[in-house]
């Protein structure tokens, strides 16, 4: 799995015909899920986001996580982190999770995160999405299952 986590003052999300789904502070999460990954790859990503130290304390530095500071995050399924953009001019995107089972991880991703008594908003899967971040810092991380050591 592969996530591009951004700290945010807000994030919202909008689909055409759908309820457009916001937060306050915290985290906007851009997951990409690769056809190899599983279980273990959804509660290491989600222990990850959830315990990265990227929100600043008293003294401005980079030491609190969104569970510290109660935060909410926005969850926005994103194929395309999985294109690969080495040969010619069009991403290929085989190394990407099936729809059916991309999204059963999300979901586990989801409710992992959520099981730890954190507000999460979520995308619309599989839809075209507009996606508002106001990135914070601009602060960005960038998480891979698979780059654990």
């Amino acid at each position: 799995m592969r996530a591009v986590v951004q700290r945010v003052s807000c994030g919202a999300v909008s689909a055409p015909g759908q309820e457009r789904r916001t937060i306050g502070p915290g985290l906007v999460v851009l997951l990409g899920v690769g056809r190899d990954d599983d279980d273990a790859d959804v509660r290491y990503l989600a222990d990850k986001t959830v315990n990265l130290r990227i929100f600043e304390d008293a003294e401005g530095k980079m030491n609190l996580s969104v569970a510290d500071t109660g935060g909410e995050l926005l969850v926005v399924s994103q194929f395309t982190l999985y294109g690969d953009c080495r040969k010619g001019r069009r991403p290929g995107f085989s190394d990407a999770a099936p729809p059916e089972r991309a999204e059963k991880l999300y979901e586990d991703f989801v409710h992992e995160i959520r099981s730890r008594g954190l507000r999460v908003v979520t995308g619309y899967f599989q839809t075209h999405m507009l996606v508002e971040i106001m990135n914070d810092g601009p602060v960005t991380m960038l998480l891979d299952s698979k780059k654990q050591f």
